[in-house]
């Protein structure tokens, strides 16, 4: 009995969103549209961003890779939860929940740091117009965009090699709808007390660094923006960054209550609908907050539509 009980479990059933058994089509045919427009949302906003000359600065260059990024982190999550609502067999192998979780882990860190740089980019395009051309140079916009993937890339693989230091032997049960890592250090028959510390860390410090960046950066945009006498000045710098502050609070809000707060075992219904949030819904509002409120992209799709059509 006990040598059954010590049987090394690769397989993890995802219990996927509670929900009503009647709800199941409305579900899957609500979430396969956000996804859908997701997709089709951020991919043509990177198409017209490379299509347009007028927007190869690099506002538009972080624009863009926030769209990609979007979409990756949106297609990690969305297309096995849509799958899973029929399946009659919600299981996933180790190598499959790990690869998952990595993908997860890039697309969700890189953003943080995108966000942060675009912060940079309006300070600099607000508090210093007359630099900008020299300070954000082309060279300097592909270094932060190269430094946020690899931040990234790098984040993730460490909390990569310390889940393969874990065993699961008593449940192979996680409660959500994708492999996250706070649902399965919970089902952890190793003591997961260094992977929680990790995730308090660096989780905890990409995020305060990246936030008090941002808030540092439109500290001084505000100043500046005070100072201004002109009306249609300060109303072009609230619009090129309200966008990008609505942005970054519906993003941080979700991460900082799941990775930073302490763990608690009775939020996990909670914690699905906080990631519900994260993972799908605010990559399909970025394209749409980034396009509404912003002129040039406005015009660049009337332009692109003009010739088209």
């Amino acid at each position: 009995m006990e040598k059954e009980n010590l049987t090394l479990l690769t397989e993890f059933i995802l219990t996927g969103l509670t929900y009503q058994s009647e709800w199941k089509v409305t579900l899957f045919l609500v979430f396969l549209v956000i996804y859908l427009i997701t997709v089709m949302g951020n991919l043509g906003l990177i198409a017209l961003i490379w299509n347009d000359p007028h927007l190869h600065i690099p506002m538009y260059l972080f624009l863009g890779s926030l769209a990609f990024v979007d979409a990756w982190l949106s297609s990690t999550v969305t297309p096995n939860m849509l799958v899973n609502f029929f399946a009659k067999s919600h299981m996933m192998s180790l190598s499959q929940c790990m690869v998952q979780f990595f993908s997860f882990g890039i697309s969700a860190t890189t953003e943080c740091f995108l966000l942060a740089a675009m912060a940079y980019d309006h300070y600099v395009a607000i508090c210093k117009p007359l630099l900008y051309p020299v300070i954000m140079t082309i060279a300097l916009c592909i270094r932060l965009l190269v430094l946020s993937f690899v931040g990234g890339f790098f984040h993730a693989l460490i909390h990569e090699v310390f889940l393969f230091r874990l065993t699961f032997h008593n449940s192979n049960i996680v409660h959500h709808f994708y492999c996250d890592i706070m649902p399965l250090l919970k089902i952890s028959c190793t003591d997961p007390s260094i992977n929680f510390l990790l995730v308090f860390i660096l989780s905890g410090s990409i995020q305060v660094f990246t936030i008090v960046t941002v808030l540092i950066s439109y500290s001084f945009v505000l100043i500046t923006i005070l100072k201004k006498n002109s009306a249609k000045g300060i109303r072009k710098a609230f619009s090129t960054c309200g966008a990008h502050l609505l942005s970054v609070s519906l993003y941080y809000g979700p991460a900082l209550y799941m990775y930073v707060r302490p763990a608690s075992p009775q939020a996990g219904d909670q914690d699905m609908m906080e990631s519900l949030f994260y993972t799908v819904i605010i990559p399909l509002l970025n394209p749409i907050i980034y396009s509404l409120r912003n002129k040039q992209v406005i015009d660049s799709l009337t332009r692109t539509l003009k010739v088209n059509v």
